[in-house]
């Protein structure tokens, strides 16, 4: 379980994150919206503290982050994380790049990332790109190269922070698919998006932000057909 608690976020006075509470449970689909600069992003890098809180506690199960700061590595190594322009090493095949990090931080040898590597890229249909480099494929495909590298390393939790938005329509629904796949494999999912009807499908609960703060958290179901707020309400009907 991970819990946000009282989480304040500031950068250089601004107020970006402001009276963050919420928990995510072990195994369930959260997906996090709202308006462009509500803060969702901001709160999905608190989480695995590629951004330090202001204020405010973040809770991994009995592991409190600011408190227990040694035992970072370790807690990131179990949350993946997928980022909007995918973040793979231009010099590096596709297979490279998912090995990287098996053998880097997990210690595996050559043949034993290898074989991870390419079952990964397997899996969201990329067994025919272990050679090329990135430049050599779409954006879809960088991405799911992305999410193969976060799988090999066998996450508990997967952080996806707008993965669709660098792509063009074709392309997004290319990730999705694979992006659903992932629904029942038991990991804790949470995923800033713009895409509200991938949200209204695969999330068990959704997050709606703005203004830097959350206004609510509620099931999927609840939220599209009676949101409380009145922001809330506005946004949906200009989204839907």
């Amino acid at each position: 379980m991970i819990k946000l608690v009282n989480v304040k976020k500031e950068f250089k006075g601004v107020t970006v994150l402001q009276n963050v509470n919420c928990t995510f449970e072990n195994g369930k689909t959260y997906a996090i919206i709202g308006s462009s600069g509500a803060g969702k992003s901001t709160l999905l890098r608190c989480i695995n503290y590629l951004e330090k809180p202001t204020e405010g506690e973040v809770w991994h199960d009995d592991i409190e982050m600011m408190t227990h700061q040694n035992q970072l590595h370790e807690i990131r190594e179990k949350c993946g994380m997928v980022f909007q322009n995918f973040n793979l090493f231009a010099h590096m095949r596709a297979l490279d790049n998912v090995m990287f990090a098996l053998k880097k931080v997990k210690k595996l040898s050559d043949d034993e990332a290898k074989k991870i590597a390419t079952q990964r890229l397997s899996d969201v249909g990329l067994a025919h790109r272990l050679q090329n480099y990135p430049h050599q494929l779409s954006g879809g495909e960088k991405q799911r190269v992305a999410i193969a590298r976060a799988l090999a390393m066998e996450p508990k939790v997967m952080l996806f922070d707008e993965p669709t938005s660098a792509l063009d329509p074709e392309m997004t629904q290319e990730v999705l698919k694979v992006m659903k796949g992932l629904n029942h494999t038991g990991m804790t999912i949470i995923i800033v998006t713009h895409e509200i009807n991938f949200a209204k499908e695969v999330a068990d609960e959704i997050i709606y932000m703005d203004k830097s703060e959350i206004l609510e958290i509620t099931e999927t179901k609840t939220f599209f057909a009676t949101p409380k707020s009145t922001r809330a309400k506005e946004f949906l009907a200009n989204m839907i």
